[in-house]
């Protein structure tokens, strides 16, 4: 897909990669930006500070009611979505100690929003014969996420989330990508870090650590591609086929990583 002339709405638009993409997106000259987070002055403010047309709103991602405004509001506004960006994301730094409230946040953010978006902008996107959804879902959807459970289990079912809508509206149209990113350059990451999270620790040691704006350019070239999997870090290709091939010794060495960091 190329952006030029496109409807966008970007949800955790605010800050890290969500603002690098709307910040690219307009540089792509597209037709409209919808940039939606939880703190809706912050996501008019990045509206108003880029070229073009973009509008910042306030939305929980986690209340299909508020998603599906969104979805109606840009429908009303621009009369299509040519792309739909479910980039909203949260980790929790917790194992089996997390609490039940922090598993349904989680799951919230990081799946559920996934599925209110899809299932607010498909029957438009169905209607027109075409749309694309990105939904991004991180490395640890392909691999893991260490010292994070939550995060772990619920990036793997957004990963599987974004191949079952490829595989069901494919051949009606609808792209899907999924961005997997591993180390980026974050609020997200860098608390953690600074709450000495293990997973934090381990993300950064792993591998070079991006800038959104990197990631944002990897975006773009992958969605003119209309790649599935979209890896700003091309070496999770290799870890990937690594875990699948030979699951054992992949396990053997994240425990070693895990431990040397402990």
């Amino acid at each position: 897909m190329r952006l030029d002339g496109r409807v966008v709405v970007i949800t955790g638009a605010a800050g890290g990669i969500g603002s690098a993409l709307a910040r690219r997106f307009a540089a792509e000259k597209v037709a409209a930006l919808v940039l939606a987070d939880l703190d809706g002055a912050a996501a008019a403010a990045l509206a108003a500070s880029l070229p073009g047309e973009a509008v910042g709103v306030e939305a929980d991602v986690t209340s299909e009611e508020q998603v599906a405004e969104v979805v109606a509001e840009t429908l009303e506004r621009y009369d299509r979505i040519d792309l739909f960006c479910a980039n909203a994301g949260i980790t929790t730094g917790a194992g089996l100690e997390a609490s039940p409230e922090t598993w349904e946040r989680a799951w919230g953010v990081n799946v559920l929003s996934h599925i209110y978006s899809a299932r607010a902008a498909l029957p438009s996107m169905l209607e027109r014969g075409g749309g694309y959804l990105l939904h991004t879902c991180s490395a640890a959807g392909l691999l893991t996420a260490v010292g994070d459970a939550p995060y772990a289990v619920t990036k793997h079912a957004a990963v599987s989330f974004a191949e079952w809508l490829s595989i069901t509206y494919g051949s009606q149209g609808i792209k899907v990508s999924a961005l997997c990113p591993q180390g980026v350059d974050t609020p997200m990451l860098q608390d953690g870090l600074k709450a000495g999270h293990i997973g934090a620790k381990v993300t950064a040691a792993g591998g070079e650590v991006l800038s959104p704006d990197l990631v944002a350019d990897a975006v773009v070239a992958g969605l003119d591609a209309e790649r599935f999997l979209i890896l700003p870090h091309p070496e999770v290709a290799k870890y990937y086929l690594n875990r699948a091939t030979d699951t054992d010794r992949w396990l053997a060495g994240m425990r070693n990583l895990r431990d040397s960091l402990s």
